[in-house]
């Protein structure tokens, strides 16, 4: 039990990276983030695997992948994460009105 945590900190860590490199942008969410997103990946790659290619049916759907499925999945969560919510656009502006005219 211990082994599968730290092979899925690790994974995590190798394919939230990745992911962040394929898809750079103003991500503030550091190594733990990282390691996040590429857990949550190796799941959703997972998933998208059993979908797609219907294979490990006695595991269940919701299993970790290999590190391409995983690399695929993180991506895939820093997208949704991105779009979501994740940061604001905006980058310091407020929305509507400027800064100048926001306080009279």
């Amino acid at each position: 039990m211990v082994t599968f945590i730290v092979v899925m900190i690790l994974l995590g860590l190798v394919a939230g990276a990745v992911a962040r490199v394929v898809l750079p942008g103003p991500d503030p969410i550091g190594i733990l983030g990282t390691i996040v997103v590429g857990v949550i990946g190796s799941f959703v790659g997972g998933f998208l695997g059993y979908v797609l290619f219907n294979k490990d049916i006695g595991e269940g759907a919701l299993q970790p992948s290999g590190i391409i499925g995983s690399i695929i999945g993180a991506i895939l969560v820093l997208l949704i994460w991105r779009n979501v919510g994740g940061h604001s656009h905006s980058h310091g502006r407020s929305h509507g009105r400027s800064r100048r005219y926001a306080r009279r």
